[in-house]
């Protein structure tokens, strides 16, 4: 089905038709349409106009309020003020437009047939390290806009570009030759190993390693040499080092699973996945003249680059001993999406600290020419996870908080919060545990995405599981609300009834349910999940107001009329659950 006209893009056109016919010097004028407080819409643009065409703007809106033919769509404008028009639509025009939206799976939202591809950087865990709480944003975040740009068309390429290469694998390598057996370990219970069991092994190799590095000159020495059979390709170096992505990966996967994340193994390409492109890179720079030796460095100069020293401060491509430092790799991965995956997008969701970097990279790939008007590249760059005292987020000992110990926390304390309304409900104990997950992993993605990405935001778990404010609880909630309705509805179905006069919370509920498409497509345009999760919010607060003020089933309305709040009731779930879809998050039918 065609994407759905909402109601404002109908009265922007009838406005645009009105402008045309009154003042046909301003054809393409634009009327600046946007939803108001004094009537359903206002229209702001005969101001400027006015100045333009030196005219009064009340006699030049009267004008175009005059050329306007009667229509179904339009009750009344007033031209207010200095010029405004304050336009009312007919309660018909608000419940056949829902319709439309209703009979359609996508509920009217475009979708774009001749969109990009994107290429999505996200989740950018480390080998042999556990993830932490700074891992949280670029995963929630990353996956959020996935599902975002996928349902408006755009083709998406997903990367985990994780660190698997570098001088330590040199240290963990050597060990490993060195006492054999440290990872051959099973499972406590003989089956497969789990993640946390996984990450233990790799610490415990890590930590051990470590210390005789720090305490052994000679281990010292042999475990540099082995980063240099590392780099050459040796074919038992090579071996061990997968064993330490394998087993990081067992334990990464069953953190993205914690988050209800769907990792593919063919989307992780680590650092090591553009090691044979970097001398080509460092050669295409340095013969386009984009890079320069300096110092023996492979260097790029920016002019508004400086160091504090007032001295420019240059990308380092390539390091004077021959070494490939991040840049080689950032802008290797960048050839290879836009020659290999074609992308004309490329999308990194990386913290805001690394913006200088990555603003040098992308400059850096302009001079080349690997990003241009048709291919570019944006960092949705994100603030840090803060303690309720608003510093960094640490443990009570100062450490960085482990991910899985604050995921495990927060479907803790969820499932209590489902335990406590449960009897009401009839939830049996294997609903509970599920709903206890949907609802603690829902909270700590919602509390990430309902924050501005630039932004910092506060870790707090109590408010996060709280029934009560701009939390996803309180949508889960909403939407669990809605479908117990159904049950209680009888004979009851939900029927669009454009005949019938609305009241005033049923219009501002389907009025906000029409904007949903346009919604979605400044959240995609944006990259601003933030945006969908302040709709759904409101959404849920206008369903609220309507349940109060609008009887469905108790005391029950007339039929028609109860098969139109129900049609309303109907379309909202839908809205609530493709809604938190998109930003991963589950909406139980039960709660």
């Amino acid at each position: 089905m065609a994407s759905v006209p909402s109601l404002a893009s109908t009265v922007q056109q009838r406005l645009a038709d009105g402008l045309s016919a009154a003042l046909p010097d301003a054809a393409s004028a634009d009327p600046l349409l946007r939803r108001s407080d004094r009537a359903d819409f206002q229209a702001n643009g005969i101001l400027a106009l006015a100045k333009q065409l030196k005219g009064n703007p009340r006699e030049l809106a009267t004008k175009v309020v005059e050329a306007i033919p009667a229509n179904d769509v339009l009750k009344e404008i007033e031209v207010s003020g200095p010029g405004f028009l304050n336009i009312t639509v007919t309660d018909a025009a608000i419940i056949d437009t829902l319709a439309a939206r209703a009979a359609d799976a996508r509920l009217g939202v475009p979708f774009n047939e001749s969109a990009g591809t994107t290429v999505i950087d996200y989740a950018q865990p480390n080998v042999a390290k556990e993830m932490h709480v700074g891992h949280l944003r670029s995963a929630v975040i990353g996956a959020a806009m996935v599902e975002i740009l996928e349902f408006t068309g755009e083709t998406v390429v997903r990367r985990h570009h994780i660190g698997d290469w570098g001088t330590q694998f040199g240290m963990l390598i050597q060990f490993l030759i060195e006492h054999p057996h440290e990872l051959d370990h099973k499972a406590e219970d003989g089956g497969e190993v789990s993640g946390e069991e996984a990450m233990s092994n790799l610490n415990r190799l890590y930590k051990a390693s470590r210390a005789l590095f720090d305490s052994d000159e000679e281990f010292k020495t042999r475990a540099r040499a082995r980063v240099v059979d590392l780099q050459a390709g040796d074919e038992e170096t090579l071996a061990l080092w997968q064993r330490f992505v394998d087993e990081s990966k067992i334990y990464f996967y069953s953190v993205f699973d914690k988050l209800d994340m769907d990792i593919r193994d063919g989307d992780v390409v680590g650092e090591s996945g553009y090691n044979d492109m970097l001398v080509e890179t460092c050669r295409i720079l340095e013969e386009s003249g984009v890079a320069v030796r300096s110092e023996g460095a492979l260097c790029v100069f920016f002019d508004d680059v400086k160091g504090p020293d007032g001295n420019p401060t240059p990308l380092i491509v390539q390091k004077s001993d021959g070494g490939f430092g991040y840049a080689a790799t950032d802008l290797s991965a960048i050839r290879d999406r836009v020659q290999n995956l074609k992308a004309t997008s490329l999308l990194y969701v990386v913290d805001a600290r690394q913006s200088l970097h990555f603003k040098m990279v992308f400059e850096t790939a302009r001079r080349a020419g690997w990003l241009n008007d048709e291919v570019k590249a944006v960092q949705l760059a994100f603030g840090t996870v803060l303690g309720k005292d608003g510093k960094p987020f640490k443990t009570r000992e100062g450490e960085t908080v482990r991910l899985v110990d604050l995921l495990d926390e927060a479907v803790d304390r969820a499932t209590t919060v489902v335990r406590e309304k449960a009897e009401k409900v009839g939830l049996t104990e294997a609903e509970i545990v599920e709903n206890g997950q949907y609802v603690g992993i829902g909270a700590v993605k919602y509390a990430d995405l309902s924050t501005s990405a630039a932004r910092d935001y506060k870790f707090d778990l109590d408010q996060m599981v709280s029934l009560n404010g701009d939390t996803s609880v309180y949508l889960q909630y909403a939407y669990a609300r809605i479908r117990s309705i159904f049950g209680k509805a009888g004979d009851r179905t939900p029927v669009a009834h454009p005949e019938l006069e609305l009241a005033p919370a049923e219009r501002a509920l389907g009025l906000h349910l029409d904007s949903f498409g346009e919604l979605i497509q400044e959240t995609a345009a944006e990259y601003a999940p933030h945006k969908l999760a302040a709709y759904l919010y409101q959404l849920a607060s206008l369903y609220t107001t309507f349940y109060d003020q609008c009887p469905v089933i108790k005391p029950a309305p007339a039929q028609e009329v109860a098969e139109n709040r129900l049609f309303l009731c109907e379309l909202t779930a839908r809205t609530l659950h493709q809604g938190m879809a998109l930003l991963g998050i589950r909406t139980p039918e039960r709660l």
